[in-house]
């Protein structure tokens, strides 16, 4: 099996991109049809396409970006990345250096969707089109939007608990109130739960937000949580891996990990590694890269001039809808999402996509028991996992 590159490589690559990743090789072609949008047309390999990138805290990020930089070299333009560490006011002031040095088009990642609106009229006044990447960027006059389906991921979320877990006390984890995001996906988890709490089959003992998605909150959630009940929780219901992994923690230390049904999404190694040994239930597996194909195929048509830059993404990676953001319905390339569990992680994750590899998804489970098939080393293996 062709192994996968390790997510530390990952991450030394992302942070060497800090960032501006040039290349003057590579295909000359792409959308460089006729003008559009009011834009002339350009050579692909004139073009320069900036990328904000709120943070990296997240183990998906630093696939995106080498994903981003990758990109940039196959096809032979200038993609600069800037990483803003978390810091809303630092990733303004990238995104105005960004547009200061020239930038053809701008692809923003934000960490607050609310405060990001200004990146957006500065982006205008500069004549340059803005991509909101994942997150929506709200109250704005945003050009376009490529994005997964949120909603669909919370449904996804709360129904491999409820499915585990019809009845009983839950804990409600959702995810940054600051990312709209983390709304839609709280949304979805509704959708699921609601009717079996209106019925008293479930009661929510405790429903809190975790600022910047930040696993710590989850963790001291969680625990308030299992005190409130005298850890009597037969489900958790978290919006990420990185929650789902502080609230498996907490699970962990009363010695309810694996009794308890929880899932995320992201498909974290860590939770992949999790789902496999027995600790989590589930995730659900955001496929980056279409995701981040998609927003490039974006950016280019808009850079070199293309007169319909929506056409130019291939229409296989997902579909265009609109979504509002306060001000406007937006232009939203949607991409779908699958829910993953020890049942199918290994021909999803592990072959089909090669997002992980099988030795490390399955690192702390005895090789004897590895699915079948998926001994690299040519000795037989015996059971699935």
């Amino acid at each position: 099996m062709k192994k996968r590159r390790l997510f530390a490589a990952l991450t030394a690559a992302a942070m060497a991109v800090s960032m501006t990743a040039c290349t003057s090789s590579g295909d000359s072609g792409g959308a460089a049809g006729s003008t559009g949008g009011g834009g002339e047309t350009k050579d692909i390999s004139d073009i320069v396409v900036g990328v904000s990138v709120g943070n990296t805290t997240e183990e998906r990020w630093n696939r995106e970006i080498e994903m981003f930089r990758q990109y940039g070299e196959e096809h032979g333009f200038e993609m600069n990345i800037q990483i803003a560490n978390n810091d809303v006011n630092r990733q303004i002031s990238q995104c105005e250096n960004l547009l200061n040095q020239g930038v053809d088009v701008l692809i923003v990642q934000s960490l607050d969707a609310e405060a990001a609106g200004p990146i957006v009229q500065s982006a205008h006044d500069a004549g340059v089109q803005v991509i909101a990447y994942d997150r929506f960027i709200m109250n704005s006059d945003l050009d376009y939007y490529v994005t997964f389906d949120s909603f669909k991921v919370g449904q996804v979320e709360a129904q491999f608990v409820v499915d585990a877990a019809p009845s009983g006390n839950y804990i409600w984890l959702k995810g940054a109130p600051e990312d709209n995001n983390a709304h839609l996906v709280a949304d979805g988890q509704a959708d699921v739960l609601q009717p079996y709490i209106d019925s008293g089959d479930i009661t929510i003992v405790t429903e809190q937000w975790c600022t910047g998605w930040d696993p710590n909150e989850a963790l001291s959630h969680t625990e308030n949580g299992l005190s409130l009940a005298g850890n009597d929780i037969q489900g958790v219901i978290a919006s990420n891996d990185g929650t789902a992994g502080a609230a498996v923690e907490a699970l962990a230390a009363q010695g309810l990990a694996g009794t308890v049904p929880i899932c995320g999404q992201d498909a974290d190694l860590a939770a992949c590694q999790r789902i496999v040994e027995g600790t989590q239930t589930g995730t659900v597996y955001k496929p980056l890269a279409p995701l981040n194909q998609a927003a490039c195929e974006l950016a280019v048509a808009i850079a070199t001039g293309a007169s319909d830059p929506m056409s130019e993404v291939d229409s296989s990676l997902g579909t265009w809808q609109t979504l509002n953001n306060n001000t406007k319905d937006v232009n939203s390339f949607t991409v779908d999402v699958e829910a993953i569990d020890a049942s199918n992680i290994y021909e999803i994750i592990c072959v089909r996509d090669e997002f992980h590899s099988v030795e490390e998804v399955y690192a702390n489970i005895p090789q004897d028991q590895w699915p079948t098939g998926s001994d690299t080393s040519g000795a037989a293996s015996s059971a699935a996992a």
